[in-house]
């Protein structure tokens, strides 16, 4: 050790200890910022001899301690420095050395030896915190092309109409194709509607010529209807009157309603009671009623010969019979006629038993032809009362009181006649037009002029005649004529014709619809050859109705790509 490096220490001038490194370094270290190695250390200083001032390195050093520690909080700190001495041998900076805190001392006093403590753990990193947030908006997306002249550091080219109209079809047009695309492929896949069948020739046909003018008879009232067709016309008041045995028809009507004869067969069997037989013997000069006198309690009637017995010889007992078998009671089954009569519209109508003896049970001839209308539909019933007559099943033979059958297709139905009712008849027959068979109901009440069985069916046989006279056909839609047409639901129309002559039936002045309808209530199809039935066209309501079947005129084919493509809705 050389002599100035000996008066250095000899000068007891304070030095930057390692002591005092380590205090600087531990009490920077909460901010854990470290700064690069120090360059080359300075050269040692001159010692006190030289400078004259005495502890001048000591200075030196507690100055440099003072700065670094009043600077570590604004920077990083720099490592300690090596002595001088050292610095000074090998031209080098030492390496920096393990620090210890020294507490300060007091003025003059020597520092105390302390022992060095080990190297403080690292502060623990501090949790992440979220950052501030701020009330600054978010500025809107620029468009693509300035984004692209943003990362590529070229600005966008200056606007201009031309170029913002082809950067819009750019950015739009993939977009319109693809759109286009979606909607023709769900256009395609869509289910067809279904086929329609729709009417071009008119729906209607009025007759030429007047409305027929019918001989009415002179007293009472009446009235006359085709079926299917509607009323001819009436005469006298239609007010409520005595029908007498003409009420037998709704006795009939109810027990065929509710237990119907199939065809070919004679119905359920009818035990005959004590009643029945008892009330059979008043068909005599003091009582005076119309009975089937030959049965007897314990006898057995089928349904069809006690409807024959009601209808032709017109007995009482047996609609009694028949009452009571219905419903248990005359009574119950008298409601069950009122409330029938109700449902037929037979406004003016009201039943108070089920023979007609009673003078109370009143109707007029328009409800009667309503209820004719009714009974007509009834085969079983018109096979009866087309009957001169009726062998009951003891074999005794009974005319049939309606004298118009079977004169002129005369179909009979129900007479009757009281000395307070008169005379009275509801009556059908039919008349052929063409291919149609034409029912008409007819009904005169209140013929007073003796004898009065003669006279109402005088009075019915002429308005019988002259309404069969004025019934005539007119053709309507010939063979080939094109009626209508099948509608595919998206534009196309295929022609439909009918396939035969189609005549309608009625009198002059009188208006008859015309309907076309699919057949049978089947679908029409999406595709068909020319000729194919598809619908029925029908003129006329009711018993008078005339059906045509129509056809297509041309094959029906299925729609199109370019109309399955274009439709709505």
């Amino acid at each position: 050790m050389s002599g100035r490096d000996g008066a250095e220490e000899g000068a007891g001038a304070p030095k930057s200890s390692p002591a005092e490194s380590g205090g600087d370094s531990e009490r920077t270290a909460v901010f854990r910022a470290v700064t690069p190695p120090a360059p080359a250390a300075t050269p040692p200083a001159k010692d006190s001899a030289s400078t004259g001032r005495p502890g001048a390195a000591g200075s030196g050093a507690g100055s440099a301690a003072a700065d670094s520690e009043r600077t570590a909080v604004f920077r990083a700190v720099k490592p300690p420095v090596a002595p001088a001495g050292d610095a000074g041998a090998t031209g080098r900076a030492a390496p920096p050395k393990a620090s210890t805190f020294v507490p300060l001392r007091t003025d003059g006093a020597p520092a105390p030896a302390v022992t060095p403590k080990p190297a403080p753990k690292p502060a623990p990193t501090p949790a992440y915190e979220s950052p501030e947030r701020t009330t600054q908006q978010p500025l809107p997306p620029k468009p693509p092309l300035d984004m692209l002249a943003d990362l590529t550091n070229n600005p966008p080219p200056p606007p201009s109409p031309l170029r913002t109209a082809v950067r819009r079809f750019k950015i739009y047009a993939p977009v319109v194709v693809l759109l286009a695309i979606v909607l023709s492929a769900a256009q395609l896949v869509r289910p067809l509607p279904e086929p329609t069948l729709v009417m071009t020739a008119k729906s209607s046909y009025t007759f030429e010529g007047a409305k027929p003018q019918l001989p009415w008879p002179s007293e009472g009232q009446a009235y006359m209807a085709a079926a299917g067709l509607g009323p001819l016309g009436q005469s006298g008041e239609q007010k409520p009157v005595p029908i007498a045995s003409v009420t037998k028809s709704m006795t009939a009507y109810i027990i065929l309603r509710d237990h119907p004869i199939k065809k070919g067969e004679k119905g359920a069997v009818i035990d005959v009671d004590k009643t029945a037989e008892s009330e059979g013997r008043k068909n005599n000069s003091t009582d005076n009623e119309s009975t089937l006198d030959t049965v007897k309690e314990g006898d057995k009637l089928t349904e069809y010969d006690a409807i024959a017995a009601l209808m032709i010889p017109s007995a009482n007992n047996i609609a009694r019979l028949l009452a009571r078998w219905d419903s248990g009671s005359q009574e119950a089954f008298v409601k069950k006629m009122n409330d029938t009569a109700k449902d037929l519209g037979m406004k003016n109508t009201t039943y108070t038993d089920p023979s007609g003896l009673d003078a109370t049970t009143v109707s007029t001839a328009e409800d009667q032809v309503k209820l004719g209308l009714k009974l007509v539909e009834i085969e079983t019933l018109l096979e009866i009362t087309k009957r001169p007559s009726w062998q009951d099943p003891s074999g005794k033979v009974w005319r049939n009181w309606n004298g118009l059958v079977p004169f002129n297709e005369s179909l009979g139905i129900k007479t009757g006649t009281t000395t307070k009712a008169g005379g009275n008849l509801l009556f059908a027959a039919y008349k052929d037009v063409g291919k149609t068979r034409q029912l008409v109901v007819g009904a005169v009440l209140g013929q007073h002029k003796p004898p009065i069985i003669d006279s109402v069916l005088a009075a019915s046989k002429q308005l019988m005649t002259a309404t069969q006279k004025s019934l005539n056909g007119a053709p309507v839609v010939q063979k080939g004529d094109v009626v209508g047409y099948v509608d595919d639901g998206l534009g196309g129309r295929t022609p439909v014709v009918a396939t035969a002559d189609v005549q309608a039936v009625g009198w002059g002045a009188l208006t008859v619809g015309i309907e076309l309808a699919q057949g049978d209530g089947s679908k029409i199809p999406q595709t068909a050859k020319a000729g194919t039935e598809i619908g029925v066209l029908t003129v006329g309501e009711g018993a008078s109705q005339v059906k045509v079947p129509v056809a297509l005129k041309s094959d029906l084919a299925s729609p199109g790509i370019g109309s399955k493509l274009t439709r709505v809705g």
